[in-house]
């Protein structure tokens, strides 16, 4: 693999804990190269997901379909997050959640067996991936939070304010699932927004 194409990985993970040069670089030679097109599924429901995936470049987003048909948007990934299924991911389990490219991407990704042997090698490993699931646990209940106590313009406003460059880049139906809300909804809260501003 392209010694430039695992330095983000290395940053990424040098922000959140203090590794030498020699421990970056074994947890980085865990990681594959994966290019995946616009549209392309790396992960699909009733099949077990084994690997999380880091994102050097591009758009992701996870999904789940209701028994009516809707899809509703549990999570994006750009530049410098992780996504999977990770409930599946964790309990190697089938997976409930399709992860789709919304735009050509590059990942680096790693396998669950390879995971776990890397956290057993070295207590720091084992504290990194600890601090990224602290990270998302947290991030989880804000978005609960927020839902259950925001109304539909707050919640975008509070979406746009937090995360502009994706609002910029994932389709208006998948932001407003994501949101909770219609795509309708959301193209009347925009409407507002543009002619409060002109």
């Amino acid at each position: 693999m392209i010694v430039n194409q695992l330095q983000p990985l290395i940053e990424h993970i040098r922000k959140r804990l203090d590794f030498t040069d020699a421990e970056a670089n074994t947890f980085v030679e865990h990681f594959s190269f994966k290019y995946v097109k616009k549209r392309q599924f790396i992960v699909q429901p009733g099949f077990v997901p084994h690997h999380r995936n880091y994102v050097l470049e591009g758009a992701l987003r996870g999904y789940v379909i209701c028994n009516q048909g809707h899809d509703h948007t549990i999570q994006f990934a750009i530049e410098d997050w992780w996504i999977s299924d990770y409930n599946a991911y964790i309990y190697q389990q089938p997976a409930t959640m399709f992860v789709m490219a919304l735009e050509d991407s590059k990942l680096l990704s790693i396998s669950f067996d390879d995971e776990k042997k890397l956290k057993a090698s070295h207590p720091k490993y084992e504290t990194y991936f600890r601090i990224i699931a602290e990270h998302s646990t947290a991030y989880m209940q804000r978005r609960l939070v927020r839902n259950l106590t925001q109304d539909a313009e707050k919640r975008y406003e509070s979406f746009l304010e937090k995360y502009p460059q994706i609002v910029q880049r994932v389709p208006q139906y998948a932001l407003a699932s994501y949101l909770g809300m219609t795509t309708e909804f959301l193209s009347r809260i925009r409407n507002k927004r543009v002619k409060k501003k002109s």
